[in-house]
């Protein structure tokens, strides 16, 4: 019963917030920056902590849109992580102004709890999640090293209580050719274009071939100048993912021996760049995510514990997950017809949907806070964690 009777205190100090974590939703949505640029976002979310009674570090990891808000003291830190950035031209198409709200609302809802249970709730501010991965430099400098569980909620079509995320890693591919006529001296040029193109049938080839889950997919980014010239330089970029870190590098070995063989027949020079970070794959810790399941639930949503078939994207939680205790679940806030990264998702991120969505979000966090505070749950999860 006392646990009730906490969650119920956790339920009123967030509902008690709507109409300022709506309007810091639908300001951070109406003002969409890119990753590393999210300088209003980060402002508008550390005031509201600090308004609150969080203490509040801008610039960590030598990041300057990152930040670590803190309430209480000790262990176990339990982190809500916030995202903010948005897709260019389509806006919060990913909906992170719903994660970067519910992140500070359920924190501040779960000041009743610290307050009685002891150990301290972090808000931690991570940029740039699309395409530079801004957690994995904090992962690097060592910010997770102070944390005991991880937790992050992200605006969707479905509630799931994990998700299925990929590896990931980039490579940017350059073949330099000879240009000539096309026409009147082919046979005096080296088409760089071809290179590419063969490259392209290479790894084409080796989709048959790989493991099920993984994917590679890219495109073509310089073509050449003109049909009559034999193309002197082309370029392409690819995305290689996996269900794992271990696979992943195998993917690399063998897209390199595809690139690899498009030079060599082909007769153009290659240079290829691999990134310097990997996304890394998603490891959910059960017990945590069967806590947030039976909140999300209470609530009156269905959840589905895992679906196998659905979010075969990335996502730089993966590295936190493989350090910390984590959660990835999602919540829904469009029909499964509206697709991620569109502006109908966009619109769906500052709808009436979008905002129960940001309220049920910051509830069951909270409420999972709470569970992680009683006696023995920390150990339990703590324990999957190292064995799991």
């Amino acid at each position: 019963m006392e646990i009730e009777k906490l969650k119920l205190k956790v339920k009123d100090a967030v509902e008690s917030q709507r109409q300022q974590l709506i309007q810091l939703s639908l300001k951070i949505h109406d003002n969409p920056e890119l990753g590393f640029e999210e300088k209003k976002a980060m402002a508008w979310l550390t005031s509201y902590l600090e308004d609150n009674e969080f203490h509040v570090e801008r610039g960590i990891a030598d990041i300057a849109t990152a930040f670590w808000a803190t309430y209480g003291q000790g262990s176990p830190r339990i982190a809500l992580l916030a995202e903010y950035d948005a897709l260019p031209k389509i806006g919060h198409g990913c909906g992170h102004n719903i994660i970067a709200s519910s992140a500070v609302g359920a924190a501040i809802g779960s000041k009743p709890i610290i307050d009685q249970l002891g150990g301290s709730i972090v808000v931690l501010g991570t940029p740039a999640e699309e395409n530079f991965g801004g957690k994995i430099n904090m992962v690097q400098a060592g910010v997770f090293n102070e944390i005991d569980v991880a937790m992050i909620i992200h605006p969707d079509v479905r509630n799931l209580a994990t998700i299925r995320a990929l590896a990931c890693t980039g490579v940017e591919v350059e073949f330099f050719g000879k240009p000539a006529h096309a026409s009147a001296e082919p046979h005096k040029g080296i088409n760089a274009l071809e290179a590419t193109i063969l490259a392209f049938n290479s790894i084409n080839s080796l989709r048959q071939h790989i493991k099920e889950g993984a994917r590679i997919h890219g495109i073509i980014t310089d073509g050449g100048e003109a049909p009559n010239i034999v193309p002197a330089h082309s370029a392409a970029e690819f995305y290689v993912r996996a269900p794992d870190s271990e696979y992943l590098d195998e993917l690399k070995r063998k897209v390199s021996n595809c690139l690899i063989g498009a030079s060599t027949a082909s007769g153009a020079r290659l240079e290829y760049r691999w990134d310097e970070i990997a996304f890394d794959s998603m490891k959910n810790n059960e017990t945590l995510a069967e806590l947030f399941k039976q909140n999300l639930e209470s609530l009156g949503r269905h959840v589905v514990a895992f679906e196998p078939e659905f979010g075969l994207g990335s996502t730089d939680m993966g590295n936190v997950s493989q350090v910390v205790p984590s959660i990835h679940p999602t919540i829904a806030i469009a029909s499964p017809d509206v697709l991620g990264h569109t502006p109908e998702f966009a619109a769906a991120a500052a709808s009436e949907a979008g905002h129960e969505g940001l309220m049920d979000a910051a509830k069951a966090l909270a409420m999972t806070v709470a569970d992680i505070l009683q006696p023995g749950m920390f150990d339990k999860i703590k324990q999957e964690f190292c064995h799991g």
